[in-house]
């Protein structure tokens, strides 16, 4: 969708990496976890990450509770940047996914995507 993307290009992101900004905005993750929920590979994540962290949107840590993993999380910049995306990248999908339909289409809508969700969410859990 050409018109959310830009959203989030004219500031430099693809967008899994404003995925990843979002995800991490609820709290750090590990990178294990982190790939798993963005169903990506962890060399995908990796590389992704590591340009975050150039870029200084993000920090990598040792995990506290295991040293054998890192945990990612968001610094002050990479919060700032939310905040300056998200407004337009809130609209983008209200424009391309909401403002056509009636509330009758979006409770339904709503419904359908809860019950999606919660199948994704049970195909996480170990």
């Amino acid at each position: 969708m050409p018109q959310v993307e830009r959203t989030f290009r004219a500031h430099g992101l693809v967008h899994i990496e404003y995925g990843f900004l979002c995800s991490l905005e609820h709290g750090p993750k590990r990178l294990s976890d982190l790939a798993a929920t963005s169903n990506v590979s962890i060399s995908r994540l990796s590389h992704r990450i590591s340009k975050l962290v150039e870029r200084g949107y993000v920090r990598v840590r040792p995990d506290e509770s295991d040293g054998r993993a890192s945990v990612a999380e968001l610094t002050d910049a990479g919060r700032t940047l939310i905040a300056e995306i998200a407004p337009a990248h809130g609209k983008a999908l209200r424009e391309i996914l909401f403002d056509h339909l009636s509330p009758a289409q979006t409770t339904a809508l709503a419904e359908a995507l809860q019950k999606v969700g919660t199948k994704l969410g049970a195909c996480l859990e170990p």
